[in-house]
């Protein structure tokens, strides 16, 4: 896997956690909603299209 899209899995996690612990700051959920959306279409992409960068 691409090491930009581990650390945006990451990253939508950690804003995931942080935004269901604190409803103050309840757009952090869906801010790591989207990020993980995005980053499951480009998993899916390179999975599908064969990815150039395989490890």
């Amino acid at each position: 896997m691409n090491l930009a899209l581990i650390i945006i899995i990451v990253i939508a996690v950690v804003l995931a956690i942080f935004g269901g612990l604190n409803s103050a700051l309840s757009w952090l959920l869906w801010v790591a909603l989207i990020v993980g959306v995005i980053a499951l279409i480009v998993f899916l992409f390179r999975v599908i299209t064969g990815g150039r960068n395989r490890v």
